[in-house]
């Protein structure tokens, strides 16, 4: 029997030739290459987790809280603690990780004949989003050290007048976080195209004191969307839960469009049993703080260029050939990333233990 190939099989015009959203998982002493938390999940997470879940398995005959109702409340609580702002529950919506969050949104604000825009370099995945809507991408521009001005933002913003547009803060691959004056010049920017505004705070947990998360300008704004996970402060990227907060109109738009019953009753167990522990998961971002801020000021005395870092990560340029310094880690059982950015790699700030490896290997690297 002849073997079917890809090439073979009906696909939609624009997949034809495109490639899949990967990082490579490899089994090597230190993964720091996809901004995992490293530190294993507490024991008496895992504990709590065990338990909740073995309660939601008594009724998995049943479908599950298709309003996921306890679970938006203890969101909810989180974030007002968190951020100082005052989230409702009615505000919150989740699912399985941040991809689906920003996947719901898409299929209810783009679509075909509609536009997404957001600003390389920043998370490769949503041009695949804007794609898998059939919407059209619009890649903006940022400065020559990857910052974003509030003006420039603006006025690309009124030059294109997207459905939707992104902005990543902290972002990735860079590390950054936008000031909130940024956020509110695509907002105001965006009044007259009536553009939804997502603000993408994957690593907000993470960000340096004094920065503020636009949660707390969601107040009189009702097309600002500000989305979060928990695969990264809460160590849950297995759990593949991501949420948002927004007007409780917009949850009721994505309410149009999710699968039913998208988010089981196992996740939502899970979930709601780690946020019950948040106090001593955030131990944990406290330690990844200290390691991220450590690799900043050790790359620098190398001689490279990191940039100032309010992720669990640290971008970091000045590399002559990047990917021979790249696949001398993974060698020596390190893996990190690569980024389409010439002479610039991606490290995620791991264990105090992962932070010496890394660096001594790398030092090695330069010093050979």
């Amino acid at each position: 029997m002849t073997e079917t190939q890809l090439s073979d099989l009906p696909l939609r015009d624009e997949l034809h030739g495109q490639q899949p959203y990967g990082a490579p998982q490899l089994s090597v002493r230190a993964m720091l290459n996809v901004n995992e938390t490293t530190y294993d999940v507490p024991a008496e997470v895992v504990d709590a987790i065990a338990r909740e879940v073995r309660t939601a398995a008594q009724s998995l005959n049943r479908y599950p809280d298709r309003e996921f109702t306890a679970l938006r409340r203890k969101l909810a609580a989180y974030l007002t603690s968190e951020s100082g702002a005052e989230i409702a529950a009615e505000q919150i919506w989740a699912g399985n990780g941040s991809n689906e969050v920003m996947q719901h949104i898409l299929q209810a604000f783009a679509g075909p004949g509609r536009t997404v825009m957001s600003f390389p370099p920043t998370y490769s995945m949503y041009p695949l989003y804007a794609r898998g809507v059939y919407s059209e991408y619009i890649a903006g521009t940022r400065s020559e050290d990857f910052a974003q001005d509030p003006d420039d933002v603006a006025a690309q913003i009124r030059a294109h007048r997207p459905h939707v547009v992104i902005l990543c803060s902290p972002n990735n691959p860079t590390g950054t976080a936008l000031s909130l004056d940024v956020v509110a010049a695509a907002y105001d920017a965006a009044q007259d195209s009536q553009t939804m505004v997502v603000v993408d705070e994957a690593y907000g947990e993470f960000r340096q004191p004094g920065t503020l998360s636009a949660l707390t300008m969601l107040e009189g704004r009702p097309r600002l969307v500000v989305t979060r996970t928990m695969s990264k402060a809460f160590a849950l990227a297995g759990g593949r839960i991501g949420y948002l907060a927004a007007a409780p109109a917009v949850t009721d738009a994505l309410r149009l469009v999710r699968l039913p019953y998208h988010l089981s009753a196992v996740t939502q167990a899970a979930a709601t049993a780690a946020l019950d522990h948040a106090e001593s998961l955030m131990a944990n971002v406290e330690r990844i703080k200290q390691q991220r801020d450590r690799l900043v000021t050790e790359l620098t005395a190398m001689g490279l260029r990191p940039y100032p870092s309010d992720a669990n990560f640290v971008l970091f340029g000045g590399l002559p050939d990047a990917h021979r310094a790249w696949q001398h880690l993974l060698d020596d059982g390190i893996l990190i990333r690569e980024v389409a950015i010439e002479g610039h790699l991606r490290v995620t700030a791991g264990t105090e233990a992962e932070t010496t490896d890394f660096l001594n290997s790398l030092r090695t690297h330069l010093n050979g």
